[in-house]
């Protein structure tokens, strides 16, 4: 498993930040933010991807048990469709970082990309989920939480198999969408449907 480093600055307080649900074609997405003591550890800790669902769901009561601060935010599919995916991303983060009870001092941002939170510097770390610890506690986070929101709303719409493909866009997710349509859990300004199989909207 890789060796993951407990954050990227010199500041004690610093921030991972990650978001789960971006490629999906329903269901929102979910932004995380987590500040980690120094002396942090788990072992089973690493990018939420690599690990079972079984895992995570071991992860989750300890990150937040141990975290100094943490932060869940949601941006639904309306608001994807309003601000783009890539904004949404960026927003939920934001919303996540707001909930913190502890300021940060310096924030990692999992990706390439970052839209500045207020008077906090920050710096983008390509695959940082398998490369640092607060951004994999994010990332477990972010995804559990989301996989929660999707297991909950399978119960109403079952046809969708959420619970299975969590809204992604897997053969079986598209095939529903193309025998039941999209329901308002679906992000219409994504292309639900192959050009073969397209809507009738």
């Amino acid at each position: 498993m890789a060796s993951l480093l407990p954050k990227i600055s010199q500041y004690n307080l610093e921030a991972g930040c990650d978001e789960a649900g971006r490629g999906c074609l329903a269901g929102p997405v979910v932004a995380a933010a987590v500040i980690l003591p120094q002396d942090f550890s788990h072992p089973l800790l690493n990018d939420s991807k690599q690990l079972t669902e079984k895992q995570r769901e071991e992860l989750r009561p300890y990150i937040i048990e141990h975290a100094i601060a943490w932060g869940v935010a949601v941006v639904g599919p309306r608001e994807i469709e309003e601000i783009n995916i890539r904004n949404a991303s960026f927003i939920g983060m934001h919303r996540a970082l707001d909930q913190l009870k502890t300021r940060p001092e310096y924030i990692a941002i999992d990706g390439n990309a970052f839209i500045p939170y207020p008077d906090i510097a920050h710096e983008c770390v390509i695959k940082g989920d398998g490369k640092l610890m607060n951004i994999a506690a994010a990332s477990i986070l972010a995804k559990t939480f989301r996989d929660d929101i999707m297991n909950e709303l399978d119960a109403t719409f079952p046809a969708y198999r959420w619970k299975k493909n969590k809204g992604y866009p897997t053969p079986d997710h598209r095939k529903a969408i193309a025998k039941e349509g999209p329901c308002e859990h679906h992000r219409m300004t994504f292309a639900l449907l192959p050009k073969q199989l397209k809507l009738d909207l």
